[in-house]
């Protein structure tokens, strides 16, 4: 599996651009990659949801590594 900074440096030598974590853990639990919720958090609602745009990029990302098909 691979880390955030991983997948950040792969969506920077994609596309040019490097992605907030925050929309790769968006994208990640949308595809059920998620082990569980931080203890941390008040509500299920994301405060900075992974604009659709930017939402291919990280999932080609996540097909090169392996974990998504």
């Amino acid at each position: 599996m691979a880390t955030y900074r991983e997948i950040q440096d792969r969506v920077r030598a994609l596309v040019g651009y490097t992605p907030k974590t925050c929309w790769i853990a968006d994208v990640k639990s949308q595809h059920g990659l998620t082990s569980r919720t931080a203890s941390n958090r008040l509500t299920n609602d994301r405060v900075h949801p992974c604009p659709a745009d930017k939402k291919t990029d990280i999932e080609a990302a996540l097909r090169q590594f392996g974990m998504i098909k």
